[in-house]
C-alpha cells in the first residue's frame, strides 16, 4: 500500500459524556483498508457507545472521525448515517421478520431490479445461503439467520463494517466456524472493520490489531501477541487469563519472593510492587508420592507449595497451590493431573514470563 494512504476509518479524541460522566473519553484509533480492529473491553467500558458514534446514531461531544481522509463528523459538520458507506452488524442480527431472505439483503441496495438480484445472489452465494433465498429470519436457525446479516451488511458494498458482538448469540459450536467464514469474506471484500467484543479470545482470534479499552479509554493498542505479552499494567494481564501476583518491596532494584529476586529497575527503594504471571508459566517439580529433594540452583529458584485442590478442565489441569508464607497461586498442567490436597511440591516460574508492576492500593 502507498505510505501516503489514509486510513479507511479514523477516529480522534471522540470524547462522549452521560450525565457528566465520560462514558468514551479522549478515544483515537485508525484502521486500513482489509484490516480488522477489535475494541475489547468489559460490560460498560464505552465500545457501543463509541461504533454508535462512527455509525452516525450518537453524536460526540468532541473529536472527529475521517473516512478515507475526508471528515464525516465533527462537533459542526455531520455527514447522516445513510451517506456514511458503513455497514452494521449487531448481537441480534436484526433482520426483518416480514420479508424474505432475498428482501432482506437487498434492504438498502441501489440500482435497477436486475442488478439488485445479481448482488443479492452474488452474496448468499458467498455465505453459503443462495438455497435459502425465499425463506423467511423464522425458518433458519441462528447460524444461517447470522450468514444472512453479513449478506445484507456487505451488499452495498460499505467502505467500513461495524460489528457489535455479533457472534454472542451464536451457540458454541457453531462459533468458531462462523467466525472464521465471516472474516474470510471481509478479508476478500477489503473492508476495514471495527469489531466490539468482550471476548479475549475472539479478540485473539480474529483481529489484525486489539485496541484494550477500560473505563472509556482505550488502555493499550496493538498486535494480538505484543497486546498479550506486553500487557500495560495487571489489569491488562489478568483481562485475557487468570493472573499471580507475589507482593514484595524493593530494595536496591530487587524485589525478594519466595522464587528468589526479581529485578526492579527504576523502582525507589521500599516501593511495594506486584509480580505478575500466568498459571501457564508456573512449573511443577515433583514425584508421584509428592516427596523429593528441591531443585538445585541450576535448575532455577524454586519454593515449596501445597496442593489446595485440583479440578480437571478438559484440554488441562488447574491445580491451585498455598506456599508457606501463605501466599495462593494457580497452575496449568495439559492433560489430566490431579494431586491430592496437601501434596508437597516445588514451584518454580519463568522470569522471562512475569511483569513487574507497582503495587495497587500501596505507594
Amino acid at each position: 500500500m502507498d505510505p501516503v494512504t489514509p486510513p479507511r476509518l479514523e477516529i480522534r479524541n471522540l470524547v462522549r459524556s452521560f450525565a457528566g460522566r465520560k462514558v468514551v473519553d479522549d478515544v483515537s484509533l485508525s484502521i486500513l483498508p482489509g484490516q480488522l480492529t477489535c475494541l475489547l473491553g468489559p460490560s460498560g467500558c464505552g465500545k457501543s457507545t463509541t461504533l454508535r458514534m462512527i455509525a452516525g446514531v450518537e453524536m460526540q461531544d468532541t473529536g472527529e472521525i475521517y473516512v478515507d481522509g475526508s471528515l464525516i463528523c465533527d462537533t459542526r459538520f455531520r455527514v447522516p448515517p445513510e451517506r456514511r458507506e458503513i455497514g452494521l452488524m449487531f448481537q441480534d442480527f436484526a433482520l426483518f421478520p416480514h420479508l424474505s431472505v432475498a428482501d432482506n439483503v437487498a434492504y438498502g441496495l441501489r440500482g435497477t431490479s436486475a442488478e439488485k438480484r445479481a448482488r443479492i445472489e452474488e452474496m448468499l452465494e458467498r455465505v453459503r445461503m443462495g438455497r435459502f433465498i425465499d425463506a423467511y429470519p423464522h425458518q433458519l436457525s441462528g447460524g444461517e439467520q447470522q450468514r444472512v446479516a453479513l449478506a445484507r451488511a456487505l451488499a452495498p458494498r460499505p467502505r467500513i463494517m461495524l460489528m457489535d458482538e455479533p457472534f454472542s448469540g451464536l451457540d458454541n459450536r457453531l462459533r468458531d466456524g462462523i467466525r472464521d467464514e465471516t472474516l474470510a469474506i471481509l478479508k476478500e471484500e477489503d473492508t476495514a472493520v471495527l469489531l466490539v467484543t468482550h471476548e479475549p479470545d475472539e479478540a485473539m482470534r480474529m483481529a489484525d490489531e486489539i485496541a484494550l479499552m477500560r473505563d472509556g479509554r482505550i488502555v493499550q493498542q496493538g498486535a494480538p501477541y505484543n497486546v498479550y505479552t506486553r500487557p500495560a499494567d495487571r489489569a491488562a494481564v489478568a483481562f485475557f487469563s487468570d493472573a499471580n501476583r507475589l507482593r514484595a518491596r524493593v530494595e536496591g532494584a530487587l524485589a525478594m519472593t519466595p522464587f528468589g529476586r526479581f529485578l526492579a529497575p527504576g523502582v525507589t527503594d521500599g516501593t511495594a510492587v506486584d509480580i505478575v504471571f500466568r498459571p501457564q508459566h508456573v512449573k511443577i517439580d515433583f514425584d508421584r508420592a509428592g516427596v523429593g529433594p528441591a531443585p538445585t540452583p541450576a535448575e532455577g529458584t524454586a519454593a515449596q507449595a501445597h496442593v489446595v485442590r485440583a479440578r480437571f478442565l478438559g484440554n488441562e489441569s488447574l491445580v491451585e497451590f498455598r506456599l508457606n508464607d501463605g501466599a495462593v497461586m494457580k497452575a496449568t498442567v495439559p492433560g489430566v493431573f490431579l494431586p491430592a490436597r496437601d501434596t508437597v511440591m516445588w514451584l518454580r516460574i519463568r522470569r522471562d514470563k512475569c511483569f513487574v508492576f507497582g503495587a495497587e492500593g500501596e505507594s
